[in-house]
């Protein structure tokens, strides 16, 4: 699909959201590379603490991305914008 002309608002508000979901998604991968989803058996273990172990990383990446985060979706933000304007 081709857009021509501005962008229009709620297309702005879709590219962001877009942006910020990236930007999560990787804070997620650093968080968990970073150790934070990883089983210290301190509930015994097992599968049900690794998956919610997952789950906090998830939470604490949204929670950075919310936040501000690295400048990571801001940049991609931009990049398709400047793209979605050409």
């Amino acid at each position: 699909m081709e857009i021509h002309g501005p962008l229009p608002p709620d297309g702005r508000t879709s590219l962001r959201n877009a942006a910020m979901a990236l930007e999560a998604s990787f804070l997620t991968e650093m968080l968990r590379s970073a150790g934070l989803g990883k089983s210290r058996d301190t509930f015994g273990g097992g599968v049900g603490e690794d998956q919610f172990a997952s789950m906090l990383a998830r939470e604490h990446a949204q929670a950075l991305t919310e936040a501000g985060g690295i400048g990571l979706a801001e940049s991609i933000f931009q990049a398709l914008v400047r793209h979605a304007d050409d």
